[in-house]
C-alpha cells in the first residue's frame, strides 16, 4: 500500500477499535443490567488506555509530560477515533488546555436509548477513564468538565467541553489496579515497533499539535508501525474487557461473551475493510485480502495468521504465536482457535456466498457456497452503532 492507503487504513483501525465496546456491551446489559455494564466499561478502558497511551508516546517521540502530550495521545487512540469523535484542542500552556467535541458519535449512539445511558457514559464512565488517560502522561493531570451531556437544549454544541490541568501541587493518582493486571499480558509486553527515520514523510510527532492530524504525511514505515500499535490497542481493550467480566462472573462467562464480542467486531470490521479495499463480493480471494489486513490478526509479532491459496478457495492457518498463550484471559486468537464463528463472520461480511470449512488444527478453508449466509446476530448488534456505516471526509 502507498502512504495515502495506509493513512486511510489507520483511520479504519481507529474507528473499528472504538466499536469493540459496542460489540461487547450488549451481551452484558441484558443479563446483568446497565450498572454492571457501566462498571465493566470503566475498568475496561482504565485497564487498557494508560498502557497503549504510553506506547504511542514512545513510538512517535512526543512524551514530554505536558498537556500537549495528553492531546497528541488522544489523537491516536481507539477511544477517540478522528471525525467520528471530532475532538478539537486548545493548549494554553504546558499545564493547561481544553478540548471539546464538535461531534460525538458515541453520544449519537446512546442518546436514542435514554438519558440514563447518557449519564452513565458521559459522567460515570468518562470521569475515571479520562483521568486514567491523562495520568498516563502525568499522575497529577486531571480532566474536568465545563459542560457535558445530557444536552440542554437538545441540539447543544459542542457536544461536550473539558478542561485539562496538570497541577504540580495536586495529589498524584495511583496506577489503577486494572493497569497493573493488564501490564502482565503478552500483548502489553510486545516491543514497541521501530520507525525507519530515512523514509519519505514524517517519522515522529515531535512538532506542534495539529487539530487534524494528517496521517498521510507520515512515512510508510511510521504508518505501518502505527497500524500495528493500534491493533495492539484492540487486543488490550478486548482483554481488559474480558478481565473485568471474568472477575465478576467467572472464566466461562468471559469466554462466552468474548466469543460474541469477537464475532461482532470481526464481522463489522471486515465489512468496512472490504469496502475500503474495493473487494466486497469478491469471493474467497477477497476474504483472504481482508484477513491479511484485519486488525484482529495484527501485529504479526503477536498473531501468526497465514493466508494462502488452496484448491478452489483460500487456506487460513493460525500458527504458534504469543497470542495463543495469554494467561489472564483468552486472547482473540485463543477464542478463534476454539471456535471458527468469528472467521465465518468475517467471510460473510466480505462475501455472503463464502463458507468456512475446518481443515485441521487451527486451520480452515474459505470456499464459495451455494447460497448467501445469514448475518450473525452478534454483527447485527454491533451495527447498532452509527460508526458501523460512518464515512470519513477529506480534511
Amino acid at each position: 500500500m502507498n502512504r495515502d492507503e495506509l493513512g486511510g487504513l489507520l483511520r479504519e483501525y481507529l474507528l473499528c477499535g472504538h466499536l469493540i465496546d459496542r460489540a461487547g456491551m450488549p451481551h452484558l446489559v441484558g443479563p446483568y443490567g446497565r450498572d454492571a455494564m457501566r462498571d465493566v466499561a470503566i475498568e475496561e478502558w482504565r485497564g487498557a488506555s494508560p498502557l497503549y497511551t504510553r506506547r504511542i508516546q514512545h513510538l512517535l517521540g512526543f512524551g514530554r509530560g505536558d498537556v500537549e502530550t495528553v492531546f497528541k495521545g488522544m489523537q491516536i487512540d481507539i477511544g477517540a477515533p478522528p471525525q467520528f469523535m471530532d475532538f478539537r484542542y486548545r493548549v494554553r500552556d504546558e499545564g493547561h488546555g481544553e478540548f471539546w467535541l464538535d461531534h460525538c458519535g458515541a453520544l449519537m449512539d446512546v442518546e436514542p436509548i435514554g438519558e440514563d445511558f447518557v449519564v452513565a457514559m458521559c459522567h460515570h464512565i468518562e470521569d475515571p477513564t479520562f483521568d486514567a488517560t491523562a495520568c498516563a502522561t502525568d499522575p497529577r493531570a486531571r480532566m474536568t468538565p465545563i459542560h457535558r451531556p445530557p444536552r440542554h437544549p437538545a441540539d447543544r454544541h459542542p457536544h461536550c467541553h473539558w478542561n485539562v490541568v496538570i497541577d504540580p501541587a495536586a495529589e498524584a493518582l495511583p496506577e489503577p489496579d486494572e493497569v497493573v493486571r493488564m501490564a502482565r499480558t503478552r500483548a502489553a509486553r510486545l516491543p514497541v515497533p521501530t520507525i525507519d527515520p530515512a523514509g519519505e514523510g514524517r517519522s515522529d510527532y515531535t512538532g506542534p499539535l495539529q487539530n487534524d492530524v494528517r496521517f498521510e504525511d507520515f512515512s510508510a514505515s511510521a504508518l505501518c508501525a502505527l497500524l500495528d500499535e493500534v491493533a495492539v490497542q484492540h487486543h488490550l481493550l478486548a482483554q481488559s474487557f474480558l478481565d473485568a467480566v471474568s472477575r465478576r462472573w467467572g472464566p466461562d462467562v468471559a469466554r462466552q461473551v468474548g466469543l460474541k464480542q469477537l464475532t461482532g467486531i470481526a464481522g463489522v470490521t471486515a465489512g468496512r475493510l472490504a469496502a475500503f479495499l474495493g473487494v466486497a463480493g469478491g469471493g474467497p480471494d477477497a476474504v483472504g485480502r481482508v484477513l491479511e489486513v484485519h486488525p484482529a490478526f495484527r501485529p504479526r509479532t503477536y498473531v501468526d495468521l497465514r493466508v494462502a491459496p488452496g484448491g478452489d478457495g483460500v487456506v487460513v492457518t493460525l500458527g504458534e504465536c504469543e497470542a495463543l498463550h495469554e494467561e489472564l484471559v483468552p486472547s482473540w486468537a485463543e477464542l478463534l482457535a476454539g471456535d471458527p464463528g468469528p472467521l465465518a463472520a468475517i467471510a460473510q461480511a466480505v462475501d455472503p456466498t463464502t463458507r468456512v470449512e475446518p481443515r485441521g488444527e487451527r486451520s480452515w478453508r474459505v470456499v464459495t457456497g451455494a447460497t448467501p449466509a445469514d448475518v450473525p446476530a452478534e454483527v447485527v448488534l454491533t451495527r447498532f452503532s452509527t460508526g458501523a456505516d460512518f464515512t470519513f471526509a477529506d480534511r
